[in-house]
């Protein structure tokens, strides 16, 4: 069995999605669940996390709309804001709705401030790991330290790294990511998605082997039974075809048993994202 435990969908929308610049004009288009559920069939996924990529409440209902409708669809990582007066109602709105796991915010690049250092949101956040919601926790590599202390605050709380908190893979940089990878792999509620790699590589250029030592470290410190697979599509276009993103996880759980693949490719997403 396959989980890909991160993908995004959307109806492409040039003002909300202005983060898609011309750089990445091969997102400026619609990803739909019948695009997608076609790569599944010929690669032999069985299933999938859809993650929230605009900050709204609309973008969950969305989610949680499509997921209703195409049971490939696993569960949703939605967005929310801890930071909102109505934190607990909207909590208590979404809990009777199984098919949403998470929530997630776009916490890469920026300031602490907002939210590692935000005294509503950490209030709000507290609220979080009284229920049974998990929190992705999307990050860029020099934001571990402050992601470090933040999710020292939660004990209780579990949480996912998405894409290996985006390490320097272009610069070939991994000294500083290594130490910081080591300190929040010791929460033992912390686990690592294993996606989101090809396009923090140069995109024209990457190769396996330039990828493989970042793999390595998260096998090394969150071992095979905190880390799985994600794909990151339709993003992983940007530097890959999804077969490619596949190839890369089946090369590297080569070295690991047939039961410790299983927990990479789907059974670590499943018991981190309660799926039935």
């Amino acid at each position: 069995m396959i989980i890909d435990a991160h993908q995004h969908f959307w109806k492409y929308n040039p003002k909300r999605d202005s983060w898609i610049n011309d750089e990445m004009a091969v997102l400026k288009r619609d990803f739909l669940p019948a695009e997608l559920q076609n790569i599944y069939s010929t690669n032999k996924i069985d299933g999938c996390i859809a993650v929230q990529a605009d900050q709204s409440m609309e973008e969950t209902d969305f989610l949680l709309e499509l997921a209703e409708k195409n049971n490939f669809i696993k569960g949703v990582v939605g967005w929310i804001d801890p930071s909102s007066v109505k934190f607990r109602e909207t909590l208590n709105s979404y809990d009777s709705n199984t098919a949403l796991k998470g929530f997630r915010n776009i916490i890469q690049g920026e300031d602490d401030d907002r939210y590692f250092k935000n005294a509503l949101f950490l209030q709000g956040f507290s609220l979080l790991q009284e229920t049974r919601f998990s929190y992705d926790v999307l990050i860029y590599h020099h934001q571990l330290p402050s992601a470090i202390r933040f999710t020292e605050r939660f004990p209780d709380q579990r949480f996912m790294i998405d894409h290996c908190a985006k390490p320097p893979i272009k610069q070939a940089s991994i000294k500083k990511w290594k130490s910081d990878i080591k300190t929040i792999a010791e929460n033992p509620n912390m686990y690592c998605k294993l996606s989101g790699l090809v396009t923090e590589a140069d995109w024209s250029k990457w190769n396996y082997q330039q990828i493989s030592p970042y793999l390595e470290i998260a096998g090394e410190y969150f071992g095979t039974e905190r880390i799985c697979f994600g794909s990151d599509w339709p993003v992983c276009l940007l530097a890959a075809r999804y077969e490619k993103v596949l190839e890369i996880i089946n090369t590297f759980c080569q070295q690991v048993s047939p039961p410790e693949r299983e927990n990479i490719w789907s059974g670590n997403a499943m018991n981190f994202y309660q799926l039935d």
